[in-house]
């Protein structure tokens, strides 16, 4: 668990029509809970990459899901942030899994996979039913105990190497699922 004291800058892809009610405030941001969420339940922002957003409600539209792609951007204060880029978190989250794990095991229930999605070229398994799974678990455990994260940040390796034999992948990126809505601090066009 990390408080980090500092804002972000977050960015969210959507369509024109609900971006622009976002950013009038006539209407609120959704928290999702899909079980393939690469964070758990939050809504989603990329961090300060607006054109990775774009790209992101590019790819929405292409399967029908967005009539024009559009770009907010939003002021974030991380709050009690589930920084997966801290390595006590990482720990954390290993414990979860094992947790999580046994109680599946107890049950006699197997446990969920990350998947590729159909038609994808990539071989990033995108739809993160585990990573999901386990987050989620984790959240559950923590409020038992009364701590409840607003945020959660993880950094993904994803697409081809920027050059041939690079370890830099081309679509690597930072994600933030905000939980807690009061993080949204200022909601603003990017597109």
């Amino acid at each position: 668990m990390s408080r980090t004291a500092n804002f972000i800058l977050g960015y969210h892809g959507c369509d024109r029509e609900l971006g622009e009610r976002l950013v009038r405030g006539d209407e609120a941001f959704v928290l999702t809970d899909e079980p393939y969420h690469w964070l758990g339940t939050g809504v989603y922002f990329w961090e300060a990459d607006d054109l990775r957003a774009l790209e992101w409600a590019q790819k929405k539209q292409a399967r029908g899901a967005c009539a024009e792609p559009f770009v907010v951007g939003a002021v974030i204060d991380l709050g009690n942030c589930l920084d997966l880029q801290v390595r006590e978190n990482l720990a954390l989250l290993k414990d979860a899994y094992d947790s999580f794990a046994e109680e599946r095991e107890e049950l006699g229930l197997k446990l969920p996979v990350n998947k590729k999605a159909k038609n994808d070229q990539s071989e990033t398994k995108v739809l993160r039913f585990l990573d999901c799974a386990v987050i989620e678990s984790l959240h559950a455990a923590s409020e038992k105990k009364g701590i409840k994260f607003d945020t959660v940040r993880g950094t993904f390796s994803e697409g081809e190497g920027v050059y041939p034999g690079s370890g830099i992948l081309e679509l690597t990126h930072s994600q933030i699922a905000v939980r807690n809505l009061a993080c949204i601090k200022g909601v603003f066009r990017a597109s």
